[in-house]
């Protein structure tokens, strides 16, 4: 039966997508607004059909442009950001090339950058561009997903956008803490948690039907208070702080101590 409501869900899937991306792509081309609309509606229905109920806590996205630093577990962390922020991901330049997922991201305009140092000038330049545009930026600074129950170092790389003014104003850093905490409507166990989580060298196909299979799960998103670089600081020292408020949000939200997050929130 499992086998069955995965083949109708991943159809329903395929014929949501077929739908959208077209309009999508359309609207990219020809410069619409519905651009910054339409992802937003496909990925809440997307959430909708797998059964993904999305909370968000904390304090409210800051107004662009933004620089949002969130932890990493799954391609489902693209979906969750997605229904609650207008903004556009920074991804490794090897999704580009990903079936349908390259695709998809593109339309979106995903910024994608490669590792080598020699690219790096460039890529910051694009990411200024996309910023004093308006626009606000998600970025995975662990550089990979994990397995959901822990949060890995954070690259202070990218914070060099910090150091930067857009349009006259300082840059907001934003950090973001994501957990996957519920399963069958039930706390969601650490051997549990990797039935969302994908890492390691786990097959995208494969972990996709898998998740299809299962039942609904309820992720939760924590919005930390924005941050700036401060006099006399560094990108090193605020990937640090970043981090530190990520980790921290996430093992709260996994152990159930939402309190203190909502103190902090205050």
């Amino acid at each position: 039966m499992d086998a069955v409501r995965a083949a109708v869900l991943a159809i329903v899937l395929i014929l949501w997508t077929l739908l959208l991306l077209p309009l999508q792509l359309f609207s990219v081309i020809v410069g619409l607004r519905l651009q910054r609309l339409i992802p937003r509606l496909y990925h809440r229905g997307n959430c909708w059909l797998l059964g993904l109920k999305v909370r968000r806590i904390g304090a409210s996205p800051a107004a662009a442009p933004t620089l949002y630093v969130a932890n990493h577990a799954s391609y489902l962390d693209i979906l969750v950001l997605s229904t609650l922020l207008d903004a556009s991901f920074v991804a490794k330049a090897e999704v580009a090339g990903w079936p349908l997922f390259g695709v998809l991201a593109k339309s979106v305009n995903t910024i994608f950058v490669e590792r080598r140092a020699s690219r790096s000038g460039g890529q910051r330049d694009q990411m200024r561009t996309r910023l004093e545009e308006g626009r606000s930026l998600i970025l995975f600074p662990e550089g990979t997903s994990s397995d959901g129950n822990r949060v890995l170092p954070f690259n202070s790389t990218f914070f060099s956008l910090a150091e930067l003014s857009v349009n006259g104003t300082p840059l907001s850093v934003q950090p973001i803490s994501v957990a996957y905490t519920r399963y069958n409507h039930l706390p969601m166990s650490r051997r549990e948690r990797p039935y969302l989580a994908w890492y390691g060298d786990m097959g995208l196909a494969g972990h996709l039907w898998d998740l299809l299979c299962r039942g609904p799960a309820t992720v939760e998103v924590y919005f930390h208070a924005p941050l700036e670089l401060g006099d006399g600081d560094s990108r090193k020292r605020l990937a640090k702080r970043c981090e530190s408020l990520v980790t921290g949000g996430v093992s709260d939200l996994l152990s159930g101590r939402r309190s203190h997050l909502a103190v902090e929130a205050a």
